[in-house]
């Protein structure tokens, strides 16, 4: 395009009053081109940035822009690797700096179980076994790890027909740790209760010598060397590393480009995402467990869709390093697994500050604990209608002895507003992307992708500080309750960096699935909602259900 054309098309877009991304794209080519920008443009421009300036303003700020672009040609020339994290980083703790001295022992309703947590045994083989029981078979030498891992695979390749939940086996892989840990365990050698045992990784989590495919087309072949931190921790328990399971596109949705993935009760629906293979996984029975990533939804969400339990864990608790980012100050990993047991006994060995992640923390967390329900304060939230799952959560919480009180969650923040923040974000992460016009199989991506380069540092910024007081405000709520239940606080949490728990606790009316509610505690307070989790499990008999897959 002649430099004359370039500059018809622009006033042509000027004169429409355009302030989209083709107007951005157009003002950027002719500001390269020219080396500044023009009074009229930056008029047209004042809309998005929020600014009313005058004639002479316009004029002056038109010159000064010469030196600016210089910079930004500059800072744009540079190859960031997309791995490396920014300079500033979220700190949840911001919100609520009285709370920390609390953060390194057990709280007043919590507890020391009476006795550690028993196996308990199902009768129809491994199949839908807690990881507890498993690990007692294989001590006791009913099973192995290779017979778990071969059952495993077999399962997993059987049923990705109807599901579309693999993206790769990791078959060699995967038997040579099966084989190593039968070895140790006959040998006195135990890493805790998680050796031997087989899971799923979503395909965000990179290991070596197999793809990492982020679910999108453009990173099918991605093989990448280093391995998740999260990995490494699973790895070093002895667990065995049996599948990459699928993630939508970019981690948006159950879409990616293997087709979509199904919910195992009904194969009519997709499974939610984006952690769309690891639920369904888990729910279909089989892996014992899988991880999965959450930056707004991605684990409560698929749970809820595929009636299985899900921890999305407090920012910072668990490390992210090797993990695809997303949003720097929201991405989250955290476990799937049969029951709230089980979470637990996940999150015990993949908690814990590394450096690779500079967001990471140490933090108390000891799991099994119990809960004095006598003391537990225990939000109904009041200013979110009520639904029947969350009704039946509190009514069993009642049951346990629990004092229910009314609260209210921040509403006046516009929550998902401040999710603006996450497009920057990713906008930033996968710029190329958009810089290259590559959109295929990214689901809603490239538009937000696009969208997001039109939010100023200004506006990311004064996000930021209403995010704070959104956090400050959430530290109220936990002055007054100990945890709440339900809320439709997804946006808010995952803002905050609070963490939630999601669990079946009813069937459908029809009977043909699982109805999750979500249960949401004060910051690194995951052990209360586990303890309280495995406490209404006996309450609602939803393990004895299974989808017929």
């Amino acid at each position: 395009m002649s430099q004359s054309t370039r500059r018809q098309v622009l006033q042509f877009l000027l004169a429409s009053g355009a302030g989209g991304p083709a107007f951005c794209a157009a003002l950027a080519d002719e500001a390269a081109t020219s080396g500044a920008l023009t009074a009229d443009q930056i008029a047209a421009f004042e809309s998005i940035t929020g600014m009313s300036l005058s004639v002479d303003e316009r004029t002056a700020l038109a010159e000064s822009t010469e030196s600016l672009l210089q910079k930004l040609r500059r800072i744009r020339s540079h190859d960031v690797p997309r791995q490396q994290v920014p300079a500033l980083r979220f700190d949840p703790e911001a919100g609520n700096a009285v709370a920390r001295e609390a953060w390194g022992r057990m709280r007043a309703w919590q507890q020391q179980p009476a006795a550690e947590v028993e196996a308990v045994s199902t009768a129809d083989g491994t199949r839908w076994q807690p990881i507890r029981q498993l690990a007692a078979d294989l001590r006791g030498g009913r099973v192995s790890s290779v017979q778990l891992t071969r059952e495993c695979l077999s399962r997993l390749e059987a049923a990705d027909e109807q599901l579309h939940c693999v993206v790769n086996l990791t078959a060699e892989r995967a038997l040579r740790q099966a084989e190593q840990a039968d070895k140790e365990l006959a040998a006195g050698v135990d890493r805790g209760l998680l050796h031997g045992i087989p899971w799923g990784a979503k395909d965000l989590l990179a290991v070596p010598g197999v793809p990492t495919t982020w679910g999108a087309p453009q990173f099918q072949e991605q093989i990448l060397d280093e391995p998740a931190a999260v990995v490494q921790k699973l790895d070093a328990s002895g667990a065995v590393l049996v599948a990459k399971l699928s993630t939508g596109a970019l981690a948006m949705g159950d879409r990616w480009f293997g087709g979509q993935t199904r919910n195992p009760w009904d194969l009519e629906e997709g499974s939610s995402g984006s952690s769309a293979g690891s639920a369904a996984a888990v729910a279909a029975g089989l892996v014992p467990f899988a991880i999965g990533s959450e930056t707004l939804g991605s684990i409560v969400s698929p749970s809820r869709r595929c009636g299985v339990a899900g921890l999305r864990p407090t920012f910072g608790r668990v490390s992210r390093s090797g993990c695809m980012p997303l949003s720097w100050s929201m991405d989250k990993l955290g476990p799937f697994a049969r029951c709230c047991d089980d979470l637990g006994v996940i999150l015990q060995h993949i908690h814990g500050a590394d450096a690779g992640d500079p967001s990471s923390v140490d933090r108390w967390y000891e799991w099994p604990i119990g809960v004095n329900f006598s003391a537990l304060r225990v939000g109904r939230v009041t200013n979110t209608k009520a639904v029947p799952e969350e009704q039946r959560t509190l009514a069993a919480l009642e049951q346990l002895g629990a004092r229910i009180q009314d609260v209210e969650l921040p509403r006046e923040f516009g929550e998902y507003d401040l999710t603006l923040m996450l497009e920057v974000e990713a906008a930033t992460v996968f710029q190329e992307l958009t810089n290259q016009g590559v959109s295929e199989g990214l689901n809603s991506w490239p538009q937000i992708f696009q969208r997001a380069r039109l939010v100023t540092a200004v506006d990311y910024l004064q996000a930021s500080r209403i995010r704070r007081m959104l956090m400050e405000r959430m530290a109220e709520v936990f002055e007054r309750v100990d945890v709440y239940v339900g809320g439709g606080d997804l946006g808010i949490t995952n803002l905050t960096g609070h963490p939630t728990l999601s669990m079946p606790v009813m069937m459908r009316d029809d009977a043909v699935q699982p109805v999750c509610c979500s249960l949401t505690a004060g910051l690194y307070d995951e052990a209360t909602l586990l303890a309280i989790g495995a406490a209404i499990e006996p309450e609602v008999r939803m393990l004895q259900h299974r989808p017929a897959l």
